[in-house]
C-alpha cells in the first residue's frame, strides 16, 4: 500500500481485522485489483473535500466569538477567525478557551504566546487590546498560520519561529503558554513577565510554580488552566 499509495492511506479497524482504504480513481482501483487480487470499491461523496470543515466549530468566549472563515459571527460578538490549516488550534479546544477566560481577567498590556499554532491565544490578546502582541513556536508552519491568521482578523503581532525552551524569553507583561506541564515548567525560570497564564495538562497535575504565586486553577472536560504572578 505505501508503494501505491506513498501519499497515503486510511487503515480502519473491523470486527475481523484491518481494512486499508485508498481515496483514488479507476486506474489505483485497477492497480490495487493488479496487486492484491480484489478490492472492493465504493463512490465517495461530491463534497468529500469540503467534509473535514463540519469537525470545526465555532465557540463563544464571553463577548468573543471564536470561529473558521466559512461561519459567520453573531451581531454584537468580537470575531477572532481561524483558518485552523497546518497549525494545532482552532479555539474549539477546552485549552484555548480555559486560556482566554483567564486572559478576560486580564488588564490589557504587551504580550506573548509560547507555543502560538495557529495564532488563537495571540488574536485574542490583539483583539482584547494587549500591545505589542509576540507570538512564537517552534513549527514554521504554526508561524506562517498565525501571520495570515492575524491579518485576516486586521491586528498586528509579531510572530516568528523560536525554540521557546532553549532561547531567550522576549520581556513581556503577560505571557501565554497553552503547552504540556513539562514544557511550562522548564518556560518558568526563563520567563520575563510579572503574569502567567498557562493550560495544557490535566486538573491532577500540580498547579505550583517556583518563582511564581498561584492565584487561580479554572478546569473544564477534564484540562486545567491556570493563573500566576511572579512572587
Amino acid at each position: 500500500m505505501l508503494e501505491l499509495f506513498p501519499q497515503g492511506f486510511e487503515e480502519v479497524d473491523s470486527s475481523d481485522g484491518i481494512e486499508l482504504v485508498a481515496y483514488t480513481d479507476a486506474s489505483g482501483e485497477e492497480r490495487l485489483w493488479h496487486v492484491f487480487g480484489g478490492v472492493r470499491g465504493q463512490d465517495v461523496a461530491a463534497d468529500w473535500r469540503d467534509r473535514w470543515k463540519a469537525f470545526h466549530q465555532p465557540v463563544r468566549v464571553g463577548p468573543l466569538w471564536i470561529g473558521p472563515p466559512w461561519d459567520d459571527p453573531p451581531a454584537g460578538a468580537t470575531a477572532v477567525v481561524i483558518d485552523p490549516g497546518r497549525a494545532f488550534g482552532t479555539g474549539a479546544h477546552p485549552t484555548t478557551q480555559l486560556c482566554v477566560e483567564l486572559m478576560l481577567e486580564l488588564e490589557p498590556a504587551s504580550v506573548v504566546d509560547f507555543g502560538c499554532g495557529s495564532g488563537v491565544l495571540s488574536i485574542v490578546a490583539a483583539k482584547l487590546g494587549f500591545a505589542p502582541v509576540i507570538a512564537l513556536d517552534a513549527d514554521e508552519n504554526a508561524v506562517a498560520a498565525t501571520i495570515a491568521n492575524a491579518a485576516a482578523n486586521g491586528v498586528e503581532i509579531d510572530a516568528h519561529r523560536s525554540n521557546v525552551l532553549g532561547e531567550e524569553a522576549p520581556a513581556a507583561e503577560v505571557a501565554l503558554a497553552n503547552i504540556t506541564r513539562t514544557s511550562v515548567e522548564a518556560l518558568a525560570p526563563r520567563l520575563r513577565s510579572s503574569t502567567l497564564v498557562t493550560s495544557g495538562y490535566l486538573p491532577t497535575d500540580n498547579a505550583s510554580l517556583p518563582g511564581f504565586r498561584h492565584l487561580r486553577r479554572i478546569t473544564r472536560a477534564g484540562w486545567a488552566a491556570d493563573h500566576y504572578e511572579t512572587t
